[in-house]
């Protein structure tokens, strides 16, 4: 079974949780950090899916570059990092647009693959599949089936489906973009309702201890689907800048972070088969 720990590649104050605290000034690690990423993967000669902002691609043509030189899938992160159901319509097309400009002009090649920041996307922007459709690209990776404070679509499917354009929880096998969700494992149900487990974010991977998340791993991979996980490079940064922010918000941008994620990442990638999405989409 193929499974897939992609990387957002954005800057650190990317964060929403901490919109509020930060500084004038902002150290960018973000080269730094990929830079690591990279070379963990290198050594265990895997490839994955970077989806890039588009900012950072813009500032830092070089990490583009260096992704691409070494084989991994780019795809799309949006330009600016503002979740997309604060857009409109006509921006988030500008921010796509932009994004696909600027990663064509340095890989040559446009991205199939799109994840909105914030996995922004719900049935109140589900307009945004016309967009992509407009725009070429294959697959989304952008739902997350679990409602938390910033996304969420608690009754989407939890394997790959092709969204409906009237209600993206539902598969229209005629639809043509594969949505490809972030993973969550189906705790218990209550008819049609269910409670899912969050597994595929950055944040739950470096809450839950390592055995959990092999074990959580190993039942999706039993059930047919692929593990679908993101990480940010600052994740994983040992020197990651840290802002005096209320108890909570430290907790979630900072617990599990540096040296101990990287090394959960490496457990991960020795003990399953760890591809890009592409790959994933070729052997469904």
């Amino acid at each position: 079974m193929i499974n897939a720990i992609t990387i957002d590649v954005e800057y650190w104050w990317c964060n929403e949780f901490l919109a509020n605290y930060l500084p004038e000034k902002r150290e960018t690690i973000v080269g730094q950090a990929t830079k690591l990423i990279l070379d963990l993967f290198d050594k265990h000669n895997i490839t994955t899916t970077f989806f890039i902002l588009g900012s950072v691609a813009e500032s830092h043509p070089e990490i583009v570059e260096m992704i691409y030189e070494r084989g991994h899938e780019i795809g799309s992160h949006a330009y600016s990092h503002i979740p997309l159901y604060r857009l409109t319509k006509e921006e988030v097309e500008k921010e796509i647009q932009r994004t696909n400009h600027i990663l064509y002009k340095i890989t040559k090649e446009r991205p199939k693959g799109f994840r909105a920041p914030h996995a922004s996307i719900t049935n109140e922007n589900k307009w945004i599949f016309e967009t992509l459709e407009k725009y070429s690209f294959l697959y989304d990776s952008s739902i997350f089936p679990v409602k938390t404070m910033l996304y969420g679509v608690p009754n989407a499917p939890l394997s790959i489906y092709k969204p409906s354009k009237e209600d993206i929880s539902k598969h229209d096998p005629n639809a043509k973009i594969v949505e490809v969700p972030i993973s969550a494992l189906s705790l218990i149900r209550f008819g049609k309702y269910r409670i899912n487990l969050p597994i595929g974010g950055g944040f739950y991977i470096r809450t839950y201890p390592l055995w959990l998340i092999k074990t959580i791993i190993k039942k999706i991979n039993k059930e047919g689907r692929p593990f679908v996980a993101y990480i940010h490079p600052w994740e994983i940064f040992p020197e990651l800048p840290r802002l005096n922010v209320p108890s909570l918000i430290r907790f979630e941008a900072y617990n599990g972070t540096g040296i101990k994620l990287l090394q959960k990442i490496e457990s991960m990638i020795k003990t399953f088969r760890i591809a890009p999405i592409r790959d994933i989409i070729d052997n469904i």
